[in-house]
């Protein structure tokens, strides 16, 4: 609080009482402002004079608290410590669904052009994970953040990253045709746009075989498993959504299990690579997948 207190004392003269406001400013600057001054200032009149002044304390205060929030907002927000990675990831993930067949390329690129990427919640995801996962690599040799080791880590756990999304895009792509969706992030679905299904559904396989390729490229079985896990639980969970029985749409135990398969997997599971990539043991692993 920018000031302090407020005092009440008896005074012996005929106004009875005097407010006293203590004003103590409790900013620190780096390098103080030729203006600043620690003051008391003195009020008469007890209620009138104190309440017109309280307006002016009042705004003051939000002032300065609005700015202090605003302050702490932008320092945890965690798309924006991961701001930099997120947009190499973009650059990439357009450089990854590149094709020779101009349809398939507009198709394939179509929720990966600049200002519909979405929120690209789960690559910011995975980047903070990877983040917190390598800090007990990095500590015991204390190691520099140009260290060659610590730059191939960190680019393995961004192509997971990257394919997680290709593998989310994928599925988005396949839902819309299911649902014979029109919109999708605020623009027409691919399915509405293109006005051919057939062609939306190609393209959400060709994301997936591209995911394919850059997951062997990791040359990791056990994260290979995993993912190719995952892309069965995505066809799992769908078939559950379209099949769904009256008895089954009350049940909340299936509820859980048919989102697990078609939404939680990805994450989770991209979660547990990470932690296999950075060289973590079997516990932090499925500590990161519960997480």
């Amino acid at each position: 609080m920018l000031f302090s207190r407020i005092s009440r004392i008896r005074s012996t003269g005929s106004n009875g009482c005097r407010w006293f406001l203590s004003h103590k400013p409790h900013l620190q600057f780096l390098n103080p402002p030729a203006y600043s001054y620690s003051s008391t200032h003195k009020v008469l009149g007890c209620r009138e004079n104190f309440s017109w002044g309280l307006p002016a304390l009042h705004g003051f205060r939000h002032n300065i608290h609005h700015q202090s929030s605003s302050l702490v907002e932008e320092q945890n927000d965690p798309f924006s410590l991961v701001a930099d990675e997120l947009s190499m990831v973009a650059n990439r993930l357009r450089l990854m669904v590149v094709t020779e067949v101009p349809k398939l390329a507009s198709a394939a690129e179509y929720f990966f052009k600049m200002g519909v990427e979405g929120k690209r919640f789960r690559p910011t995801v995975l980047l903070l994970m990877a983040t917190a996962m390598n800090i007990s690599i990095l500590e015991p040799s204390l190691r520099g953040p140009g260290d060659a080791l610590t730059k191939e880590l960190r680019a393995r756990q961004q192509r997971i990253a990257e394919i997680t999304e290709m593998i989310h895009v994928a599925s988005l792509l396949h839902d819309d045709v299911l649902d014979d969706a029109d919109t999708r992030r605020g623009i027409g679905s691919l399915n509405f746009v293109m006005g051919n299904k057939q062609l939306a559904v190609l393209a959400g396989d060709f994301l997936l075989s591209r995911a394919c390729v850059a997951l062997a490229s990791l040359k990791n079985t056990e994260v290979v498993s995993l993912l190719a896990k995952v892309v069965e639980h995505l066809v799992t969970g769908e078939t559950m959504q379209m099949t769904t029985t009256c008895e089954q749409r009350c049940s909340m135990e299936y509820y859980m299990q048919k989102t697990y398969y078609k939404t939680a997997s990805l994450i989770s599971n991209s979660c547990k690579a990470i932690a296999l990539l950075g060289g973590q043991t079997a516990e932090v692993a499925m500590l990161a997948y519960e997480d």
